[in-house]
């Protein structure tokens, strides 16, 4: 707590609070040197008689510590603070309209319990979108390397899937899994994570890596069904485990991304409703294309004997034993998380 009320009073307010560590003044604050206050300040809990200089120097002090700063206020002084801070959050009844403008967040009900649940609401979203972003990515490589590897081994004509395969798979499979990935529930113990690095990129290099490596199991496995099939049976039964193959890999796929680091058998996934009737809805739609007469007429499918779907299943499997033994292994795909966290709370 940073305010210009009296020491005393400031930090009998703390205790009531639950805010740890001493009281000082801003005189007191403002005589230490940067690598004082950097030893010190993790044993202050108040900092009293302050001016708007004082709110700006912790702000700096914090961020120099490695923390993820968030100031809070709804005065003109606390103003230079609130733009200073990774994220400022003014207050909307009463802040003034020079913090308002200031800050990134405001508080239309001045509730500071609602800045617990935007920040809830706004991992959330991120995880989603997280979740949404390494499922698309992952198939986009997937089937790129399908078709490349197809034409350079001259598989099917260099012709892996029929046009109306392909559209059928983006838009039955890769729909309805992007939907339950998107809208699914927040994984558990999302707020217990520390924030990530703030240069932290949506698509870093690792996690590049692990994508394309994903791409090329999927594709590995569709083009050695595909060379398999057509030698054993032809064509059209080729191109039809072949369609169900990838598809059963974008499916195993979206299910391993709901949580980078939590092991599929853990159970977890059967809290995600949104999740488990898109995957419903893409297991019926990979049945229907190869047993339904009409669709087989449209897609240029053909039945799959039980032996035929226990291939595609077995090899699409592949790409889950990957994925679990990294996720034992612990091997991270984004970067470590930042810091700690810091709230200062400005007083008037």
């Amino acid at each position: 707590m940073i305010t210009g009320d009296h020491a005393v009073t400031a930090g009998a307010i703390a205790a009531q609070l639950g805010i740890t560590g001493r009281a000082i003044t801003g005189a007191e604050f403002r005589a230490m040197s940067d690598d004082e206050a950097m030893r010190q300040i993790d044993g202050i809990g108040v900092i009293a008689r302050v001016s708007p200089e004082d709110k700006v120097h912790l702000v700096d002090i914090l961020r120099k510590k490695g923390h993820v700063v968030g100031m809070t206020g709804d005065g003109v002084n606390d103003a230079p603070a609130l733009k200073k801070a990774d994220i400022g959050i003014a207050m909307g009844i009463t802040g003034t309209e020079v913090s308002k403008q200031a800050a990134v967040m405001i508080l239309t009900d001045d509730n500071y319990a609602t800045i617990v649940k935007a920040v809830g609401l706004g991992r959330a979203v991120y995880d989603n979108l997280m979740r949404f972003i390494r499922f698309q990515m992952a198939g986009l490589f997937g089937y790129i390397a399908t078709f490349i590897g197809a034409s350079l081994l001259d598989i099917l004509g260099g012709i892996p899937f029929l046009p109306l395969q392909t559209m059928w798979l983006n838009f039955t499979v890769n729909v309805f899994q992007a939907i339950g990935l998107g809208y699914g529930k927040p994984r558990e113990g999302l707020m217990k994570d520390p924030p990530r690095p703030k240069e932290q990129q949506i698509m870093p290099r690792r996690l590049m890596r692990w994508l394309v490596l994903y791409g090329l199991i999927m594709a590995a496995g569709t083009l050695g069904v595909l060379a398999w099939a057509n030698a054993s049976y032809g064509d059209v039964v080729a191109r039809t485990m072949g369609v169900t193959t990838f598809a059963l890999f974008r499916l195993f796929s979206s299910l391993e991304t709901a949580d980078e680091e939590e092991s599929l058998f853990s159970g977890s996934i059967l809290g995600n409703r949104p999740l488990l009737m898109a995957t419903g809805l893409s297991v019926l739609t990979i049945i229907f294309a190869t047993e339904l007469g009409f669709l087989q007429r449209i897609l240029g499918t053909i039945n799959l004997s039980p032996d035929q779907w226990a291939i595609c299943l077995l090899v699409s499997l592949s790409l889950i034993i990957v994925e679990e033994a990294r996720k034992l292994l612990k091997i991270r795909t984004t970067e470590a998380p930042a810091g700690p966290v810091s709230v200062a709370a400005a007083a008037a």
